[in-house]
């Protein structure tokens, strides 16, 4: 295995390549083949990137079409055939059923700038500036999603001060019972010296902050103050959403209307990039032209893999099907913490986003490594990394959706040996 070029040229700033010290080759589904040969389960998937496997051959062949046609790769935001394609596609496959009515905002190519886009438009409209968002967030690495992002460690190395925020506990955290009708209140007092916020940026469930699951009501209760308040509502789904936890919303099914929301990660279907915003109509109409603009938006191959991937949500059988494999994996969590009980560990999760508290960030990046050399590729998260959170391809087999979980069992029995 060489690595000599990227530990010579490559960045420091690198993180995932240390916690899998391979040099991985080709992929194939919830598969991954180092240059050596060596096949690993993926629980990983490229951080909930790769909701429909490595390499979906439905995609691949509809992309390779597109560029044997010389398709419009790169457009800006001019109108091509290919971006048509999308947008209709996406109304009628998804807004359309759901009596849905946003506009479609492509952003830069990456969540967080989705993020960014959704703060700026809120304070455009309020012509406020603070932002209310919750303990245990993450919304991106850029500066304004940043601020909106709770995890220490990733907020120090900004180097500035990351303001205009309002923290509130989310509901599964210390305080969270409480918090909204407390800050409601607080609203309410006018000596209080606590101003109305712009908007209220929530995640239905908390991917990288711990696979935290708020219930349909508190996310009511939610909206409902952003409404008291003239506040804009929006639901990041940018790693919970297209089909993770079982419907293409993460907060499908809880009578929530949100104001924005913000979509990355799972959107292009295959792994490239993109990145976009649903906007209110009443909320897009205070856009200028080029008020949000970058170089890369919508690109083409994305477009194309992504309105192949909408295909999964013209019937229930994918969906069904994670609900069963969801149910799966939570079970064998379940009985993997009942090994240990003297531990008190939980079991969090919706769907195929899964997570296991071992409530010792040390000890979960043990059971990472552990995993790694059987095999197995999966990640830590949460509070001190004390969370191993199992996010497979939604597309992953019955085969090696058991084999990862029993090599998850074997990872966590040798991490406390």
């Amino acid at each position: 295995m060489d690595t000599a070029a990227f530990e010579q040229w490559e960045s420091e700033v690198r993180a995932y390549s240390r916690s899998f010290p391979t040099v991985f080759q080709s992929a194939s589904n919830a598969r991954q083949i180092d240059e050596e040969g060596r096949s690993y389960i993926d629980f990983f998937a490229g951080a909930g990137v790769l909701n429909f496997g490595h390499n979906n051959p439905r995609m691949k062949r509809a992309m390779i079409d597109f560029l044997e046609a010389d398709g419009i790769a790169h457009s800006l935001d001019m109108y091509t055939t290919t971006k048509r394609d999308f947008i209709s596609k996406f109304h009628d496959v998804i807004l359309a059923p759901r009596g849905m009515e946003h506009r479609m905002q492509f952003t830069g190519p990456t969540g967080t700038n989705a993020v960014e886009a959704a703060l700026k438009l809120a304070r455009l409209v309020t012509g406020r500036r603070e932002v209310v968002a919750f303990s245990h967030g993450f919304h991106g690495m850029t500066l304004g999603s940043l601020a909106a992002t709770a995890n220490d460690a990733f907020r120090k190395w900004a180097g500035v001060p990351l303001r205009d925020i309002h923290r509130l506990p989310y509901e599964t955290a210390p305080g969270g019972k409480t918090a909204l009708s407390d800050y409601a209140a607080a609203l309410a007092d006018s000596s209080s010296g606590i101003a109305a916020p712009a908007a209220i940026l929530v995640e239905a469930v908390q991917a990288e902050g711990g696979v935290n699951v708020a219930s349909a009501q508190w996310l009511r209760d939610v909206q409902q103050l952003a409404r008291d308040v003239d506040a804009l509502f929006i639901i990041d789904d940018i790693q919970a959403g297209c089909g993770r936890t079982g419907s293409y919303f993460s907060f499908d099914g809880f009578d929530l209307d949100p104001d924005i929301i913000t979509l990355a990660k799972g959107l292009g279907g295959y792994g490239t990039p993109i990145a976009m915003n649903l906007n209110k109509p009443e909320v897009d109409q205070h856009w200028s032209p080029g008020a949000h603009t970058g170089t890369f938006r919508g690109q083409g191959l994305s477009l194309v893999a992504g309105a192949v991937a909408l295909d999964y949500f013209t019937d229930d059988e994918l969906m069904g099907d994670v609900a069963r494999k969801g149910e799966v994996m939570g079970e064998r969590l379940v009985a993997i913490a009942a090994e240990y009980p003297e531990r008190d560990w939980e079991v969090r999760g919706r769907g195929m986003l899964q997570g296991l508290d071992v409530a010792d960030g040390e000890l979960a990046k043990r059971v990472q490594s552990a995993a790694f050399d059987r095999g197995l590729l999966i990640g830590p998260c949460g509070s001190g990394g004390r969370v191993l959170k199992a996010i497979p391809p939604l597309t992953i087999g019955d085969d090696d959706l058991a084999e990862g979980l029993d090599i998850l069992a074997d990872a966590v029995a040798e991490a406390l040996r």
